[in-house]
């Protein structure tokens, strides 16, 4: 089992910045690639980024690719999505996800085996 839990969550006004940080206990943090995963109200929990174990390679959405950043510490056992030049569709819950180890990342959600109970995103005008 892995616990995640979100954190760094909040309002801020568009162009403005973020940091949400995502904290595993329970089984070793490094044998899983990890993601971050959005919903907003009334649309479908869509995938942001993923990072591999080691932190070798990433993967963003195409709709956050050159504003956000993904990194993982292992030992701190945290992966971190700091987020720039915010827009008011980024308003969303955002949940950390783990996967097992694999080479190749995935945005598809139902290869994520833990997730976090989420944390709120509130982008303003």
């Amino acid at each position: 089992q892995v616990q995640l839990v979100e954190s760094g969550g909040g309002l801020v006004q568009a162009g403005g910045s973020l940091r949400l940080s995502c904290a595993a206990s329970g089984r070793t943090f490094s044998m899983y690639n990890m993601g971050w995963f959005r919903q907003a109200p009334g649309k479908e929990r869509e995938f942001v980024s993923a990072i591999t174990w080691s932190g070798g390679s990433t993967y963003y959405a195409d709709s956050v690719k050159g504003r956000f950043t993904i990194s993982r510490d292992n030992a701190k056992n945290t992966v971190y999505l700091q987020m720039n030049s915010l827009k008011l569709e980024d308003t969303a819950v955002y949940y950390c996800a783990a996967a097992p180890k694999r080479p190749v990342l995935t945005n598809r959600a139902g290869m994520y085996d833990y997730w976090g109970q989420g944390t709120q995103v509130t982008v303003s005008s």
